[in-house]
């Protein structure tokens, strides 16, 4: 459908796993995806580099730009933006998915780590959003798409074993955090017709951070649903949808939305809500 012709989307985390489905998923859709991690032809303690992510989306006849970039890196951070547009001419999407899940129990948990946390997924995102913003002033429109969770929901009682001993507190605070920006942001942009929303997973996916902290028999869902949501977030005005926090199983089964394989080309079948999922999800994402 090319819901995305002419527009460049700048994807933290693209090297792997969840960034880089829905590099490719814009692409499909015509962005020019500007992709960035710190693994730009070698992995690092995880599989997946930048150079592959673009081999993926070029091979699927879509345009991809790497940038190397450690976003832990203040000067890195600053530079990103400007670094984008010399690259690629423009900027109309910034998705913040970047980030790595430390998890520990609060008593226990090194200071370097909850400070880390936080840096990944309110700092790095605030830093780049501020740099952002004013280029898409500037161009009349943006979309910015912040990364969230279910475990930023509160744990139902009685308190099950990962609620106990799963050490998820400050990585769910973050994430927390994270909606709620996400809410005063979209208010605050409302007028520059930026829109910004969240994206979440509605279970859990299968990524190569995720997976340790994910038994070996649990049920995860398909990262293609929340690659599709992702892009309904990223292509109406701000006037039209804004302030959502979208989860990938729910969003586009409310909205009645078809979901594609990451490259465009296959229709997927309609999602379907495992008995599973938190009870408290809102489908529309409001």
């Amino acid at each position: 459908m090319n819901l995305l012709t002419d527009k460049v989307a700048l994807v933290t985390g693209g090297s792997r796993g969840i960034g880089r489905a829905i590099a490719r998923r814009l692409a499909s859709e015509g962005a020019t995806v500007v992709v960035t991690a710190r693994s730009l032809n070698q992995a690092g303690s995880y599989a997946g580099t930048l150079a592959e992510t673009v081999a993926l989306v070029e091979s699927a006849g879509g345009r991809a730009i790497a940038l190397q970039a450690d976003l832990a890196e203040p000067a890195d951070r600053d530079r990103l933006i400007d670094r984008t547009v010399q690259a690629a001419g423009r900027l109309d999407i910034l998705v913040n998915n970047a980030g790595i899940a430390d998890y520990a129990p609060v008593v226990d948990m090194p200071l370097a780590m909850f400070d880390a946390t936080l840096d990944h997924y309110l700092r790095a995102p605030f830093a780049l959003i501020q740099k952002a913003a004013p280029v898409m002033k500037r161009q009349g429109a943006g979309w910015i798409v912040m990364m969230g969770s279910v475990t930023a929901l509160p744990p139902a009682k009685p308190y099950d074993m990962f609620a106990r001993k799963g050490g998820a507190s400050v990585y769910a605070a973050a994430k927390a955090a994270a909606h709620r920006f996400t809410q005063g942001l979209a208010a605050e942009l409302l007028e520059d017709n930026i829109a910004v929303n969240c994206v979440a997973p509605s279970t859990a996916i299968s990524t190569p951070g995720a997976d340790r902290y994910t038994p070996a028999d649990y049920p995860t869902e398909r990262v293609e649903y929340l690659a599709e949501t992702a892009l309904a977030l990223c292509h109406l005005p701000a006037e039209a949808r804004t302030g959502l926090v979208a989860y990938s199983l729910h969003f586009p089964l409310a909205l009645d939305l078809p979901v594609y394989s990451l490259d465009g080309r296959e229709l997927l079948p309609p999602p379907v809500i495992p008995a599973h999922a938190y009870a408290g999800i809102s489908n529309t994402g409001e």
